[in-house]
């Protein structure tokens, strides 16, 4: 049966990035794979604005055709984002945190009432039974370390809207000692691909 993947790639580098390395193999180790790639170096996703909060908090059946067309984006995220069944993430380390480029496109599609919905009972995420794949990679940061502000957040961020089944490929601490980083990687992508 094919599978719809979701593969974010969020390095600013098109050659030599870890992250962008792994997430290919990682793609290529799930079987029958219809992949929808989106590039958010090639194509970065814009901050939210005023507008766009305004257009978010406004009921959908009321929004104006200018509201309509700041979520327009937006949208259209969402709907790569539903429609994956596994979302492979590339999850370069920058400055202990995720990158720009990706916490741009969390805010887009991390939406109260669309992905995530409030209740008496708590929050309750609405994309629940997809699973999630961050190939993750560090010059530094070991992941899970107190230092390790990206990991921790991107689980529950993907948690929050739904996403519980998260698990990571890491080349951490790539400049202490790349060869086992990478090893290690390596053997994981083996152990999910089982």
């Amino acid at each position: 049966m094919t599978q719809t993947v979701l593969r974010i790639d969020a390095s600013a580098r098109r050659q030599g990035s870890v992250t962008r390395d792994l997430a290919t193999r990682i793609v290529a180790a799930l079987p029958d794979a219809r992949v929808i790639h989106r590039d958010l170096a090639e194509s970065p996703v814009p901050q939210i604005t005023e507008a766009w909060v305004a257009a978010n908090f406004t009921p959908e059946a009321d929004r104006t055709a200018a509201q309509r067309a700041a979520l327009g984006e937006s949208d259209a995220l969402v709907a790569e984002l539903r429609a994956a069944d596994t979302v492979v993430i590339g999850l370069p380390v920058y400055n202990f945190g995720v990158p720009a480029a990706l916490k741009a496109w969390i805010d887009q599609v991390a939406r109260a009432g669309v992905t995530f919905r409030y209740t008496a009972e708590g929050p309750e995420g609405l994309l629940a039974g997809k699973r999630a794949i961050v190939a993750m990679a560090s010059g530094g940061t070991p992941v899970g370390a107190p230092i390790d502000h990206a990991t921790g957040y991107l689980r529950h961020i993907l948690g929050f809207m739904g996403i519980e089944d998260v698990s990571f490929v890491a080349a951490d601490a790539l400049m202490v000692d790349e060869a086992a980083a990478m090893a290690r990687a390596g053997a994981r992508i083996d152990e999910l691909a089982a």
